[in-house]
């Protein structure tokens, strides 16, 4: 977490590799960061960008004993809290805080540090005492007093969370129930909430398989099928996940990215990792560019619809091109195979 009224002192591994006058794959590659006695991160563990304490650095930097940090049991409410912090506050898993974020109160209360989002302990703690939870299953006429008639599809995903948390054996039919919806976006909520689910559980103890992870969890091995699939699938974007940033931050670097954003990674059919990064440099040599595990990379023709619908991929020609190079070619070469008219580096 960042103590309180030290957001400020914040630094990036970017800051950090400026502050030193060398580059970040630079820096990245040396790792000086891992020495022993370099001050620790000062964001949850397993999270996707390291921030550190500037006068811990540079304390460490100059030879100085590095001054320490409060301790976990000391609370501030003006402590800033990431995802991890957030949902381990409210005893919930990471991927239920990134549907409880939408909240208007936490939305007003989010700031940025570093480039990650995070929320003040006492927002955080607003919402736990205001959060409904287990009294979200209380119904009236077979559906939540605050919902009327029919719960806005925006909502539903927030709402089927807290019902799963006081009932992990739910079903579809009695999410449709309670929240008056249709029964595909019951399943559809159920089934992303719960592969989410087990993909946290997995990582947290790497040696289950989904369906052990499932059974863990207290999911009914007849209702999560296609729950532990999508897992797989989640927990592959994970693991690309650092690749497609490093692709995306080359791009960036090469001018045609405005700012540098995470790929949009979607899960198509629930069985594959799909991810998309739209190019609005105006001297980008594509609308946007798309990674398929399947396929590796190729250009698309649109910025608002990259990632086109169906299992068959798209046909060369009209704006799209295959990238040779594999897979995962390196950031470089996707970038050197864009700037050919065949693709090649």
């Amino acid at each position: 977490m960042i103590r309180a009224g030290r957001q400020h002192l914040v630094r990036t591994l970017a800051d950090l590799a400026a502050q030193q006058g060398v580059g970040i794959d630079r820096y990245a590659h040396l790792k000086p960061y891992a020495a022993e006695g370099f001050p620790a991160p000062v964001n949850s563990k397993g999270s996707r960008t390291r921030l550190y304490d500037g006068e811990q650095v540079d304390a460490y930097l100059l030879g100085k004993p590095v001054p320490p940090l409060p301790g976990p049991e000391v609370e501030d409410d003006g402590d800033l809290l990431d995802r991890r912090e957030c949902a381990a506050l409210l005893g919930v898993a990471p991927n239920s805080w990134d549907i409880y974020k939408r909240d208007p109160a936490l939305t007003k209360a989010r700031v940025e540090a570093g480039g990650v989002e995070h929320w003040p302990r006492r927002a955080v703690k607003a919402f736990q005492a205001a959060r409904p939870g287990r009294d979200a299953a209380a119904t009236r006429g077979g559906r939540p007093t605050r919902t009327g008639d029919q719960v806005p599809r925006d909502q539903v995903p927030a709402l089927t969370a807290e019902l799963l948390d006081a009932d992990p054996t739910i079903s579809a039919a009695t999410v449709t129930e309670r929240l008056g919806v249709h029964r595909d976006t019951a399943q559809q909520a159920l089934t992303r909430l719960r592969a989410d689910r087990i993909a946290d559980h997995i990582a947290a103890h790497p040696t289950l398989t989904p369906p052990e992870a499932a059974a863990q969890l207290g999911y009914p091995a007849g209702q999560v099928r296609r729950a532990t699939a999508r897992a797989e699938t989640v927990l592959r974007a994970r693991h690309i996940a650092p690749y497609l940033d490093d692709v995306a931050a080359a791009l960036h670097r090469a001018g045609w990215t405005t700012e540098q954003a995470a790929p949009d990674v979607q899960f198509p059919g629930d069985d594959r990792v799909v991810a998309a990064l739209v190019l609005d440099g105006d001297q980008a040599p594509a609308p946007a560019v798309v990674w398929d595990e399947r396929y590796g990379w190729r250009t698309a023709a649109s910025r608002r619809h990259p990632i086109t619908k169906g299992a068959v991929p798209p046909s060369e020609g009209g704006g799209v091109r295959y990238l040779s190079g594999g897979i995962t070619p390196p950031p470089g070469d996707v970038v050197a195979a864009l700037t050919t008219p065949d693709g090649n580096s």
